[in-house]
């Protein structure tokens, strides 16, 4: 959603980099053209007049004209901004001290409230919470099989005494669900209701009406992220009429501008506390500031990548996985396709590349990149027998015909397939040399990965040690032991990169990624985002 307006504010905020010191021409400039991107990513006037004032006030004040490097600080500065824009800190939810927590959703019909109301209700279970959904939206045709379907598919049990389609009295069923959940124990209510396609006091009153009975300890407001400023005026409306404590944004995946985002904080002066990013159950995640103002300047969302692999990852399998690079077992199409599995866990791999710094570079790489080619290689492998798997050279002619048969690929897939393995299986045997001395090899700042501009995406193959030439057996030990200590010393240290920024922008609490380069990733990665 925010890639435009991305690629502007960066564009602009890269023409600083070079000046020793920086003028009050070349901050209004920078200014201007940050304003220009805000207004065409349909933010609100008054949101736009406010951020651009305050990042010209700081930037022609102290803390830039004494900085070592002005540049970094005005990055520095829009960042620390934009952060205020989208609400500051992380919003948190109302817990009722005796259980069961009311979380009523309220917005305009089409906004995604039902679909959200299942995406929430897994995303407290995966919290250990036990929610109920209670479907009082009985006005929208088959609003209330739509909320029973989503709550199949999220694992929550839903309460739907009416059938809908205008039959029933959607208080009086929110109360009894309300009820039901004490009873049964749920710890967490959510209620879906009404919307309407447009602002209006019958559903006002109502919305009001469902509110003065449950007493919910959240009203979360669902907007549709891709209505641009015109979400602020909505909101504006909900707020002053039936009162919310919190902002959701659905359809944030969207194409759209990006205003609704950037607009809602600061009208309503409410925080955003979730945000939907797809269209399956577990897209669905908390909204952070500070990260969301990392991805718009470009500078990655390292923690919710790092989340998101906590999550996915099988911990047993991983240190399994440790030990065998340890131990200098061979990597196999096996450990290749467990590793991709666990890859696919994690979501949407396209996005989670987008959350990698400094990607804005290679947007036209990811939006060519197809995640079917993954499919491709899990149907490759696992049409090979035990023994192709353990041993890809026994893998001839005949063979390669065979599992092409049975993957419904070509030979040349499994060709170009292996190729891609040999060379994730040579970095893995660099990998497991380099473990416990000077840094993963392969990553950035790690041995085993160029740092110049001549050197990207080749690997350096790890140096060889020399043999001692002397006949006595003890001395020849002693000194091939001192020549791996030096070899260990010498390849702990790494290079320093460049970076579109510098870390003057750099969040507390993350890791500092400022000089990270998409070229540095493993060559089987860039060629998986090359699409080749």
């Amino acid at each position: 959603m925010f890639n435009n307006l991305s690629d502007r504010i960066t564009a602009s905020l890269k023409g600083l980099r070079g000046h020793g010191r920086l003028t009050e021409a070349d901050v209004d400039k920078t200014v201007r053209e940050i304003r220009r991107a805000l207004l065409d990513a349909d933010v609100a006037v008054s949101v736009v007049r406010e951020f651009t004032g305050r990042v010209r006030e700081r930037a022609l004040g102290e803390e830039v004209s004494k900085a070592l490097n002005p540049a970094q600080q005005v990055v520095k500065i829009v960042n620390d901004e934009l952060v205020e824009v989208l609400g500051g800190a992380t919003g948190e939810l109302h817990w009722a001290k005796n259980p069961p927590t009311v979380i009523m959703l309220a917005g305009l019909q089409g906004a995604g409230k039902t679909t959200l109301a299942g995406k929430l209700a897994k995303w407290m279970k995966s919290e250990g919470h036990t929610p109920l959904l209670v479907a009082a939206d009985l006005q929208r045709p088959n609003a209330v099989n739509q909320l029973q379907i989503v709550g199949e598919r999220a694992g929550v049990p839903v309460f739907a005494p009416e059938p809908g389609n205008g039959v029933g009295d959607p208080v009086l069923v929110a109360m009894n669900g309300v009820s039901t959940a004490q009873f049964q124990q749920h710890d967490v209510v959510i209620v879906d209701t009404a919307g309407r396609l447009g602002i209006d006091e019958e559903m006002m009153e109502q919305a009001r009406n469902i509110r003065d009975a449950v007493n919910p300890d959240d009203t979360l407001f669902v907007v549709d992220a891709m209505i641009g400023q015109d979400a602020a005026r909505v909101a504006e409306a909900f707020r002053d009429g039936v009162g919310f404590t919190g902002v959701v944004l659905s359809k944030l995946d969207g194409d759209a501008r990006g205003g609704a985002a950037l607009s809602i904080t600061g009208v309503t002066q409410r925080p955003i506390l979730f945000a939907s990013t797809g269209e399956g159950p577990g897209d669905f995640e908390r909204f952070h500031p500070d990260r969301m103002a990392n991805r718009i300047l470009d500078m990655g969302d390292v923690l919710t990548l790092i989340e998101q692999a906590e999550k996915a990852f099988d911990q047993e399998e991983a240190e399994k996985a440790a030990a065998k690079l340890a131990s200098g077992e061979d990597f196999t199409l096996d450990d290749f396709l467990s590793q991709m599995q666990q890859l696919k866990n994690m979501g949407n791999i396209k996005k989670m590349l987008g959350m990698l710094p400094n990607m804005g570079q290679h947007r036209e790489a990811l939006d060519n990149f197809d995640e079917s080619e993954i499919g491709k290689v899990e149907a490759i492998i696992r049409s090979m027998t035990p023994q192709e798997r353990n041993d890809p050279k026994v893998i001839n002619g005949s063979r390669r015909n065979r599992i092409a048969k049975g993957s419904g690929t070509t030979v040349q897939q499994i060709n170009q397939m292996l190729e891609r393995f040999k060379q994730a299986q040579q970095m893995m045997k660099t990998m497991g040399q380099g473990m416990g001395g000077g840094g993963m090899p392969g990553m950035p700042g790690g041995p085993g990965m160029g740092m110049g501009k001549k050197s990207r995406g080749k690997q350096a193959p790890p140096k060889q040690l020399k043999k001692s030439k002397s006949k006595n057996p003890a001395k020849a030990a002693r000194e091939q032991a001192e020549a791996a200590k030096k070899a260990a010393e010498g390849g702990s240290t790494g290079g320093q990169g460049g970076s579109a920024f510098g870390g003057g922008a750099q969040q507390a609490g993350q890791p500092d990624l400022s000089d990270f380069d998409p070229n540095q990733l493993p060559p089987e990665m860039q060629k998986l985002l090359g699409g080749k």
